[in-house]
């Protein structure tokens, strides 16, 4: 089950309790105060893991909570501090402070870890109250409460090159024949409900390249607007270098009464939903795929090509059925990613976020009990 949004309510530990005790042992009869300090409470952290893929452990496990530190106890031993939780989230999953909507953090590169929540100071034990006038003190401090936060997990995947196109224009079986993934393939349209990842390994050993590609769910006129699938898919072609755009260039459609006559159109449609989501997304490196051309209306094909040609687009015909065309254009990709492959994809979060912020712990408040 693929799950790339989920919202979690977390709440770090406590913080242990000081303790209020005073030294008894054989001839020393005043022997002062001896509370322990109480433990901090866990904080809880959050990690990138190239081990996770989806957001499904939290969609159906959506509250943590890190334990409270361990309470003073006398002889001067201090309660045991608490374990740190951390959970763990795929690369390319944005952190948002679900209050305000705040952007905490991009975990764009693997083995980045953050603390989202920061557990409570454990309180002071009544050793530390005890002045020259004052010996016997019977103040001791509470633990502090731990950071209780909402935050929102969006997940946008990590892909070099994403295809895009209309339903059922090939964009699965393409993908199953760059690369060892096994989408769902049939003849009707949204086939696909969720992204699919696949490595395309190029080269011959060992002088192999590898780039990732993700075969989006089909696109329709609207679909920023939430017509289809709506922008549920959009927003994971945000991170990807190239974009290749698949067009039906045969008559299937037509005879499956869903007919789309000219096939420029359709470039064209999809290109101003990619435009109305993101208008970044026109100027990134687009490589156009005449789709299905082993049954090619030759009118179709010749009209895309020239449009391409008049773009200064990259134009491959191919046939993910047969393999035509399909090796020219693995490596057409390749190049394009190999181009134009940012070192770092990160999106900035604002100086004010969880990752840099420091604890902000209220003051000390004694307990309730007073001075004798």
């Amino acid at each position: 089950m693929f799950i790339d949004e989920a919202r979690i309510r977390i709440k770090a530990g406590d913080g242990g309790n000081g303790c209020m005790a005073f030294r008894r042992e054989k001839f020393v009869p005043r022997g002062g105060p001896s509370g322990g300090d109480g433990g901090h409470g866990g904080d809880i952290l959050m990690s990138s893991s190239l081990s996770h893929n989806t957001l499904v452990h939290f969609r159906f496990n959506p509250e943590h909570k890190s334990k409270r530190g361990e309470h003073g106890m006398g002889s001067n031993c201090s309660g045991e501090s608490a374990e740190h939780l951390t959970l763990k989230v795929p690369v390319g999953t944005l952190l948002y402070d679900d209050d305000t909507g705040e952007l905490v953090h991009d975990f764009a590169r693997p083995d980045e870890t953050i603390v989202i929540a920061r557990g409570g100071r454990g309180g002071r034990g009544n050793q530390h109250f005890a002045t020259s006038t004052h010996q016997a003190p019977r103040e001791h401090e509470l633990g502090r409460p731990g950071e209780a936060r909402n935050y929102r997990l969006e997940l946008r995947l990590l892909a070099d090159a994403g295809l895009v196109g209309y339903p059922n224009v090939g964009k699965s079986t393409l993908i199953s024949r760059l690369s060892a993934a096994k989408p769902k393939i049939a003849n009707y349209a949204f086939t696909t409900l969720e992204p699919n990842l696949g490595v395309v390994q190029v080269g011959d050993f060992p002088h192999t390249e590898s780039f990732t590609v993700a075969d989006l769910p089909g696109l329709i006129e609207g679909a920023h607007l939430g017509h289809g699938l709506g922008i549920q898919f959009l927003k994971h072609i945000e991170r990807t270098s190239v974009i290749v755009h698949l067009v039906d260039v045969s008559d299937s459609s037509a005879a499956e009464g869903t007919a789309r006559p000219d096939a420029v159109a359709d470039f064209k449609v999809i290109t101003e939903e990619l435009r109305s989501f993101d208008p970044s997304l026109v100027t990134r490196p687009t490589i156009v795929v005449a789709a299905k051309c082993d049954v090619a209306n030759p009118d179709k094909l010749k009209k895309l090509a020239a449009m391409a040609k008049r773009r200064k687009l990259p134009f491959f015909a191919i046939s993910a059925v047969t393999g035509e065309g399909v090796e020219p254009l693995k490596y057409a990709i390749a190049e394009a990613v190999a181009a134009h492959r940012p070192a770092h994809i990160e999106i900035e979060a604002p100086a004010s976020a969880m990752a840099k912020r420091k604890p902000n712990y209220p003051p000390p408040a004694p307990s309730a009990r007073g001075r004798t």
